[in-house]
């Protein structure tokens, strides 16, 4: 520095304070600091943390859950939508997670609660497909601004510990497309148990294929387990459990097996808008099945620090234009940033209990 004529080192400082300073902006905006109104990821994070409580060590959402393991066997269907490695002849290992949706790692099994299921596949190329998927026919909301107003909608009340029914009014007064989704989601019955569930991707993709032909699709994990409502499986009396329970059970029987069903849209359908189904008469391919053969807790498994994001597409996928996919990206990163960072605490459903 001494060597440096002082004419020079002054801007040179100047430029690395600049630097410095351009850093530190772009951190305080992720953050929302700088504009405390606006909604970041941080905040939808921070948001869970206000509804849920701090849970330090577990996904700010499906925080309770059990891990999986086993394969997806191609059947060469889905080649002719989609050029990825995955639609390829042959079996793919896949590491996954089923959860139960919320912030509470320790809550009790509640049948009606939504279900998820994460899913990795690992083609042996290198590339890596993760999708994210819920067992409800459509999504509750359109945009992230309405998915961040519905969590604070149905935050429980301090004083009854249920949510306040005028302020979830207000909020489907507000968003109509949510009050339509809410009414479809009703009108569809729920399975008794994860083993016997559909999962949906909700969200809608672009697919490509070899010859580089377009298509916009939607898929769903359809199980080969027959379904079986939750009232005639429901007694009542809920174990804290139960659901979990079931499964492990199930998948020491034997291996659980779905179906892998890519839905087509057709001129028109919206893909910026996972509220509204696509009619049943769309095409449908089945392009192989997902196979689950070991279970394992989050305590054990690799699975518990995946981050299950659905923008990781290999070649032949893309993102379509729901602005949910770029949200729900930016806040899965979110939480796996902060969890990674935390001590990790033990989970509801131990390695005792996976491997009885």
């Amino acid at each position: 520095m001494a060597d440096v004529p002082r004419a020079s080192l002054i801007p040179r400082l100047l430029a690395i304070g600049g630097t410095i300073a351009g850093i530190a902006v772009l951190f305080a905006y992720a953050g929302g600091w700088p504009t405390p109104h606006a909604l970041t990821p941080a905040r939808i994070a921070n948001t869970f943390e206000l509804v849920n409580g701090p849970h330090p060590g577990f996904r700010r959402n499906h925080a309770k859950g059990v891990c999986v393991s086993g394969w997806f066997n191609s059947n060469i269907e889905g080649a002719t939508l989609s050029k990825a490695s995955i639609f390829q002849p042959g079996r793919v290992p896949v590491l996954g997670r089923f959860s139960l949706s919320g912030g509470q790692p320790f809550a009790a099994d509640a049948p009606q609660t939504v279900r998820g299921l994460g899913i990795l596949f690992k083609p042996p190329e290198g590339e890596e497909w993760r999708t994210a998927m819920i067992n409800l026919p459509v999504f509750p909301v359109r945009t992230p601004q309405a998915f961040y107003e519905q969590l604070l909608a149905s935050a429980p009340d301090h004083a009854t510990g249920k949510p306040d029914s005028a302020r979830m009014q207000a909020f489907l007064a507000k968003y109509p497309e949510s009050a339509r989704a809410i009414q479809f989601i009703h009108s569809h019955a729920m399975s008794s148990g994860f083993e016997n569930s559909t999962f949906n991707s909700l969200n809608a993709f672009r697919f490509f294929n070899a010859a580089s032909a377009e298509v916009c699709v939607r898929w769903s994990m359809v199980p080969v387990q027959p379904f079986e409502p939750i009232s005639t499986a429901d007694s009542g009396q809920a174990d804290k459990n139960q659901l979990f329970d079931a499964l492990i059970a199930s998948i020491h029987r034997h291996p659980l097996e779905w179906h892998l069903i890519i839905t087509v849209a057709q001129p028109g359908d919206p893909t910026d808008n996972a509220t509204i189904h696509w009619p049943s008469d769309r095409q449908q391919v089945d392009a192989g099945t997902l196979t689950i053969d070991h279970v394992e807790s989050d305590d054990t498994s690799p699975a518990r620090d995946i981050n299950f994001d659905p923008l990781v597409l290999p070649n032949g996928m893309a993102a379509s234009d729901d602005p949910l996919l770029s949200a729900r990206s930016a806040v899965y990163s979110q939480s796996f940033t902060r969890r990674e960072g935390e001590h990790k605490h033990p989970s509801a459903v131990s390695p005792a209990q996976t491997g009885k």
